[in-house]
Order: C-alpha cells, then sequence, then structure tokens
C-alpha cells in the first residue's frame, strides 16, 4: 500500500516543491537507490516551478523536465500536467500540486509507492484537498498530515 503524505496550509507550494524535491532527491547522494519524482499540476505552476527548480538554488541542481520531452524516461524529475500513466516513465514519488484528482486512484496507488498532496492555504485548493483526503481514507489508505501553518 502507498504512502500518503498531505502537507497542508503551505504558504508557497511551488518553492516548497522544490525544497521537498531536492530532499528527496538527496537521498540519492546518500547512497539510497534513485528516487525518481513525477510532480502533476495545473501548467501555469508547472510553468513556474520549471523555472524554479533551474534557479531556487545557486549550488543544487535538480534535473527535471516535462513529460513531453525526449530525455523524460532518463530524467529523475518530471512535470506533467495530467495523471495519464502510460505517459509516465517513473512510478517512485508522486508529488501532486493541483486540484484535480485521478479518475483512477487504485491505479495511482499501485503505481507509486509513495504519493505527496501538497496543499496550500488558498481556499479553493484547501477545499479540494479536503476532499481528496476524505477519498483516500475512505478507500483505506493510512493517511499522515504535515501541517504547515508555522513553519
Amino acid at each position: 500500500m502507498a504512502r500518503i503524505d498531505f502537507h497542508s496550509n503551505v504558504n508557497d507550494k511551488l518553492s516548497y516543491a522544490c525544497r521537498l524535491a531536492r530532499k528527496i532527491w538527496s537521498t540519492v547522494i546518500s547512497g539510497d537507490p534513485v528516487q525518481h519524482i513525477v510532480m502533476v499540476g495545473e501548467r501555469p505552476d508547472l510553468n513556474k516551478l520549471n523555472e524554479l527548480l533551474w534557479s531556487f538554488n545557486k549550488t543544487d541542481f535538480l534535473p527535471h523536465c516535462f513529460i513531453d520531452d525526449e530525455l523524460a524516461a532518463e530524467t529523475p524529475i518530471v512535470l506533467s500536467e495530467n495523471f495519464s500513466f502510460d505517459a509516465i516513465p517513473h512510478a517512485n514519488v508522486l508529488i501532486h500540486l493541483g486540484k484535480r484528482f485521478p479518475e483512477d486512484i487504485p491505479v495511482l496507488v499501485a503505481r507509486f509507492p509513495r504519493i505527496i498532496e501538497l496543499v496550500s492555504t488558498n481556499e479553493e485548493e484547501r477545499l479540494a484537498g479536503r476532499e481528496r483526503y476524505k477519498l483516500y481514507r475512505e478507500l483505506g489508505h493510512e493517511l499522515h498530515n504535515f501541517d504547515q501553518s508555522k513553519s
């Protein structure tokens, strides 16, 4: 069963996503197996995230590309607008930045052993996040919440 973490009340979800990806990616440096990350969200957010991943830290490089890039299968961090499982080459960690939810949750949790839901302080996103939380819980998944309101 997948580990599902909710990071709620995130003030700046794109910067937070960069830090989270860096933390996950840093496990590779410490000797853990390669962690491939798929980040799913709305296109405007992904475009901003793409820029941030190139520039958020002068000393860290987080190799990434969009799902339709010819190097997506070889790139550790892939950005995608949808949950088209056939098009996503990786299956380690999914970071969900958007409000939409995949149609086939059983396929999602079978494919990714770790799912991270980022929920900002925006009211519309909070409500969508609550709905996703309820749905995962109704399906019997163990959920972990990390409230970032004091961060």
